[in-house]
């Protein structure tokens, strides 16, 4: 049974209209369309300076931001890769989960806020991710590498860990996905079920943000839609998904392929919990941080 805090913010998600942002195709250009004219701002909130040092550099169009504890070395680093269905920036949640990484995990986490679809595309985004990936890994110093993705930029992450792989078969020390968005063709049978009850998402307006994703490629393709790539030789995942999400689908698929392919799994699914609620003012989410923090410490004992 979800906490009493977890259902009132689902209701008032869906008094707000939540939902609407992906009601429809239309909704989602839309939506686009203002970006376009009024481009959201994705620089960190001026509190995190006081608790981080903070610098900013360019991969390409890419820019990437820098995030360590303020006053010590790092234990650990951290790629995190932001969701918003492709088409949305950074946000304030987004940063105050970065917060509690730098303060509490003691982790150096690199942010990267990239292209947004229409203009960035799967085939032009997924290897810079990986190439990302791949520096971070490659820098040393203490702890581990843990990728980090929610949402939409969980199933950026878990592509580009699956081209590093191909590449030269580096991984990072683990990849955590939280409400993993991994297949755009929302295809799933179980889909217009859970869509119900989901207070968030709906599922037209996802899959026209997926093919603007997919600029050229088929939805099905494993740049696009990870779940449709191989699983074998990844990194440890850790995966955490709400049953009141349209998008759970996709992680309890994920956990089937990987357990086949013999990829370890540590599988959270949360009854009653909406879509990224490991990033919610409520219980099960400061529980589900709590985890996450732990996994990063422990890559740096290691």
């Amino acid at each position: 049974m979800p906490s009493l805090r977890s259902r009132a913010l689902s209701a008032a998600l869906i008094a707000a209209g939540r939902r609407r942002r992906f009601a429809s195709a239309e909704a989602v250009r839309t939506r686009v369309a203002e970006s376009a004219r009024r481009p959201a701002s994705h620089l960190p909130p001026r509190s995190l300076g006081r608790v981080a040092e903070i610098s900013r550099t360019f991969v390409g169009a890419w820019p990437v931001y820098d995030v360590s504890p303020r006053g010590s070395e790092p234990e650990a680093r951290v790629l995190y890769v932001h969701g918003g269905g492709y088409i949305n920036e950074l946000v304030r949640p987004h940063w105050a989960f970065i917060r509690q990484l730098v303060t509490q995990a003691r982790a150096r986490v690199v942010v990267p806020a990239y292209i947004l679809a229409p203009r960035g595309t799967a085939d032009r985004t997924v290897p810079v991710a990986a190439d990302l990936l791949s520096g971070l890994i490659e820098s040393g110093g203490a702890g581990g590498t843990v990728l980090i993705g929610d949402s939409a930029g969980a199933g950026l992450a878990l592509a580009a860990a699956q081209r590093l792989r191909d590449r030269t078969g580096a991984q990072p020390s683990r990849i955590v996905l939280i409400s993993p968005w991994l297949d755009v063709t929302m295809s799933h049978p179980d889909q217009a079920r859970i869509e119900a009850a989901d207070p968030m998402l709906a599922r037209p307006g996802l899959r026209e943000a997926g093919r603007l994703y997919a600029g050229t490629l088929a939805a099905d393709d494993p740049r696009v839609s990870p779940l449709h790539g191989s699983f074998a030789g990844l990194a440890p995942l850790t995966v955490f998904t709400g049953t009141r999400d349209v998008l759970t689908t996709d992680s309890r698929e994920l956990l089937s392929r990987a357990l086949a392919a013999g990829t370890d799994v540590e599988f959270h699914e949360a009854a009653g919990l909406p879509h990224t609620y490991p990033l919610l003012p409520v219980p099960e989410g400061r529980a589900a941080r709590e985890r996450i923090v732990e996994l990063i410490r422990s890559t740096a004992d290691a």
